[in-house]
């Protein structure tokens, strides 16, 4: 379809080497709305930042009528990446791409950033006709999905659309788990822990025997739980008289993601209630504040959706075949679908995400752009 490869991989470059940690979004915030407005496009910034923290809001991106009567649509990627990201270097070797340092490269999303771009410039330059396309460009993602939280749907003109965040290709994300962060904090009691630890109520002892009876990893084909983060304790000659536990419950149906947080929580409280104190001289019993917030909502999209049916109608005139799966992890479309506009994820061809070993190849980011421009044409 002529995509530039070259200048795709110019444009993927400069994106990557543009620092733009999560809420820290502004400097490539900055230069999209350069190169847009250049294209002629009308670009919109939102308020967001306000209640993100960001240095900038979610940015909303309408090109002039293509000419060509279809379904409006939108693509969605997001500006921010996770950590380490700051000072990232390029390096190429051939086709592939990588981190030149200790940093990720920035693929996720850039990747997607980049596409998209070379999609329009190669529309405007060739003359071909597209129909009705919005772009969203979304701050936060990596911390929470937090600007496509907060942004306003009745912003987004388009009912379908697509967001360019996974890995692999000629992938399409049909399917996503909702996902509940909780918070467990213990309070004990402190005492010496040499001179007095009878005294004394370990809340780190609690939590460690509550963390211990959990089933975690798989739970079941659809659902998920991990206890990531522990913080608690003041020194080691005290018994710890708090800790905070943070963890994290998925699945794909939304009757067993409440059947496994209220079997974590009853764990929890099960340990504070059964503390027993048998000698009778310690001052206080220990306590539990059990917090979820839910995180996103579940994504599900039918095969015979529109949002689907128009991405397979328009691999079939690349001769590309798609492969439809269900992730396991949460992005801006599982946000944009409980809006009531019905979003597929497609992949970018990025690998090792997350990581310093991330990379990606030049072709696969010309396929994921060849069938961006499919879509619209």
């Amino acid at each position: 379809m002529g995509i530039n490869q070259e200048r795709l991989a110019s444009l993927f470059t400069t994106l990557c080497e543009i620092d733009s940690p999560s809420k820290q979004e502004g400097r490539v915030a900055a230069y999209l709305k350069s190169v847009f407005a250049e294209m002629g496009a009308a670009v919109s910034e939102d308020d967001s930042a306000k209640q993100t923290g960001s240095d900038c809001g979610n940015l909303f991106v309408r090109f002039p009528d293509g000419g060509l009567d279809k379904e409006p649509v939108f693509f969605n990627c997001h500006m921010d990446t996770v950590l380490p990201a700051v000072g990232v270097k390029v390096k190429r070797e051939g086709e592939v791409f990588t981190s030149a340092g200790n940093t990720v490269l920035g693929s996720d999303d850039k990747a997607g950033i980049a596409a998209l771009i070379e999609v329009m410039r190669t529309l405007q330059e060739k003359n071909i006709p597209y129909g009705p396309v919005e772009y969203i460009f979304t701050t936060c993602e990596e911390v929470g999905l937090m600007g496509a939280k907060i942004l306003n749907p009745s912003s987004i003109k388009a009912k379908i659309g697509y967001a360019l965040d996974s890995s692999g290709i000629n992938r399409v994300v049909v399917g996503a788990p909702a996902a509940n962060r909780i918070t467990a904090k213990i309070k004990g009691v402190a005492a010496h822990a040499g001179l007095s630890p009878e005294k004394g109520i370990s809340a780190i002892h609690l939590a460690a025997r509550a963390i211990a009876r959990l089933k975690l990893g798989r739970l079941d084909p659809e659902s998920t739980a991990n206890i990531g983060l522990i913080e608690g304790g003041t020194a080691t000659n005290i018994i710890p008289e708090s800790v905070v536990v943070h963890g994290e419950v998925r699945s794909h149906t939304l009757s067993k993601l409440e059947e496994h947080m209220q079997n974590i929580q009853d764990v929890f409280q099960d340990e504070v209630d059964n503390w027993r104190d048998p000698e009778s001289i310690v001052d206080g019993k220990p306590s539990l504040d059990f917090k979820v917030i839910e995180d996103y909502p579940v994504m599900k999209l039918d095969k015979n959706s529109t949002v689907i049916k128009r991405v397979a109608k328009a691999a079939t005139t690349l001769d590309a075949e798609l492969d439809y799966v269900v992730a396991g992890g949460g992005s801006d479309a599982n946000i944009f679908n409980s809006f009531g506009i019905q979003c597929a994820i497609l992949s970018t061809g990025m690998d090792k995400v997350h990581s310093t070993q991330e990379t990606i190849k030049l072709s696969d980011m010309t396929l994921t752009a060849e069938l961006v421009m499919a879509i619209l044409t």
